[in-house]
């Protein structure tokens, strides 16, 4: 479109009283080329372009064409990034402008008289079909893929499964009264229901036939319980409210499990792949928990391991304890099936498989699970290694067990060095037993000697003549011992001979030990003492 009076365009706030009519905006705007697009697919490319920002090959052609005429005319755009790429690569200058916006809503509003020849019903028919098109590809909807609906599916499974356990427990409780037998014999609560709407008051049970929905033992327990009950007598106007509330427990029951296949089938045409690796209920569960399988593509494979579990990471992280090892996955069959142990591993490599199913279901073409299939069968391939406690070698052949080396602490031991601990001065050489023997020899005979020139009177020491003292007697009887006592002691390993101090010292260790044993043999002889006393007593 050419512009054929650009003084009124100046007057942007008036601008809209030129487009009323069709005549008026004939004479502002006026009809240079037209070229159609040969279906809808080109026609989408062409938009989705244009919203992108980018130039279309087709455009490309008729702004060339119009370059080679007049060139040094302006091109008015509608967005700012595709007048830039115009301009770069076609050197055509363009304009953008709060003008050229309202010019454009004004041409819009006129297309049919500015555009003859084109019956107003194709125009409408048309552009609803581009327009649904452009839709769709903007929100990368898929009519196969409506992730709403399987989050309103679990979301309400999950409100069935808590009211229908509200109700068979005031169902149970309230035929209690009546019959509390009944409860203890059948267990399942589905068939309790059934049981009850079918019989109703228990005195019925010994002529009712319950054979279609319990077992012949059961059965025959159940009638003679009925007979022996100790449950209160109720109306009939209570029987006929318990049973209402018994077929409403019923429906829910076959309603949930109509609701089951179906969100079944949903997983399995949107999110194949992610279905077989956790399964349908974890599958939605996590989807819900994102608010789209788009959203939840974006979510890296520890943030899939944690999804659930976010006032726990939180909790730990503030508290600074360990943190959770799963959330909404530790529900998936693989990870039920680890032991404790191996639970943490089992679940941060089905989350790493895991978010790559998510993304190849939300951003792939394909709808085959066959991807799913692989991660699942690695996934259990690993689980089963962890369980056998046997890590494999991943070079190789891969069928010996890895080989570890035997830990072997290789730290210097000292040894304690017990010289540390005496007090006594250490002699720097030691004298050979034959010389210390030799001198006590030497000193004996010495000694013999000086005795006897004592006796004669003749004794010399230091060249002078030694007096007899008046206690002689006393003094050859001190000699005599010291020569016995000399000879009397023992050459064993602790009585060897040495120096005066280490005598010394041995003798008081062996005197404080004799000291300490008799110590204990009194310390015994107590006890004996006192255990004898008290066994009198007693007799």
């Amino acid at each position: 479109l050419q512009v054929l009076n650009e003084k009124k365009l100046q007057e942007v706030d008036s601008l809209w009283k030129e487009f009323e009519t069709p005549e008026k905006a004939n004479k502002i705007v006026k009809l240079k080329h037209f070229e159609k697009f040969q279906d809808t697919t080109e026609a989408l490319a062409a938009s989705t372009a244009l919203v992108e920002g980018k130039l279309s090959k087709n455009l490309k052609k008729i702004l060339k064409k119009i370059v080679a005429k007049d060139a040094h005319e302006q091109l008015a755009v509608a967005d700012a990034k595709l007048g830039g790429v115009i301009k770069e690569k076609l050197n055509l200058s363009c304009i953008h402008s709060p003008m050229v916006t309202e010019l454009m809503r004004g041409i819009r509003s006129q297309i049919e008289g500015l555009i003859t020849g084109l019956p107003s019903r194709e125009m409408a028919a048309m552009c609803l079909g581009l327009a649904h098109s452009l839709s769709r590809y903007k929100l990368k909807f898929s009519p196969d893929k409506v992730d709403t609906m399987i989050i309103q599916a679990i979301s309400l499974l999950d409100d069935l499964d808590k009211e229908l356990n509200n109700y068979i427990m005031r169902c149970r409780e309230w035929y209690g009264w009546h019959f509390p037998e009944l409860g203890k014999i059948i267990t399942d609560n589905l068939t309790y229901c059934k049981c009850v709407r079918k019989v109703g008051d228990r005195s019925n049970f010994a002529s009712s036939d319950v054979s279609d929905i319990l077992p012949e033992e059961i059965e025959e327990d159940v009638k003679a319980a009925a007979e022996i009950s100790m449950g209160t007598e109720v109306s009939e106007e209570d029987i006929n409210n318990i049973i209402h509330l018994c077929d409403q427990v019923i429906e829910i029951s076959e309603y949930r499990t109509q609701l089951y296949d179906y969100l079944k089938n949903r997983m399995m045409a949107i999110a194949p792949n992610l279905t077989v690796m956790v399964g349908e209920l974890v599958g939605a569960r996590l989807i819900a928990h994102a608010g789209s399988l788009l959203n939840l593509a974006k979510h890296p494979a520890s943030t899939v391991q944690l999804l659930g579990a976010e006032k726990a990471l939180f909790r730990a992280l503030k508290t600074k304890r360990d943190t959770p090892k799963f959330g909404l996955i530790y529900h998936a069959s693989l990870v039920g099936q680890s032991n404790t142990k191996n639970k943490g591993k089992i679940s941060r490599m089905l989350a790493a498989k895991t978010a790559l199913t998510i993304r190849y279901d939300a951003l792939g073409e394909n709808t085959s699970a066959e991807m799913g299939a692989e991660n699942r069968l690695k996934v259990e391939t690993r689980l089963r290694l962890l369980e056998e406690r046997g890590i494999r070698r991943i070079s190789g052949t891969g069928k010996a067990l890895a080989k570890t080396d035997k830990y072997q602490n290789k730290s210097e031991v000292k040894v304690f060095d017990p010289s540390g601990d005496s007090t006594l001065p250490v002699v720097s050489k030691k004298r050979k037993i034959q010389e210390v023997d030799e001198q006590d020899t030497e000193v004996a005979v010495k000694a013999k000697k000086f005795k006897a020139d004592m006796k004669e009177g003749t004794a010399v020491e230091d060249g002078e003549p030694v007096k007899k003292k008046k206690k002689k007697k006393d003094k050859e009887k001190q000699a005599e011992e010291e020569v016995v006592l000399s000879e009397e002691i023992p050459t064993s390993p602790i009585f060897e001979p040495c120096c005066l101090a280490t005598r010394v010292a041995l003798l008081f260790h062996y005197a404080l030990f004799m000291a300490t044993f008799v110590c204990l043999q009194n310390t015994e002889k107590k006890k004996k003492k006192k255990k004898k006393m008290k066994d009198e007593s007693e007799d």
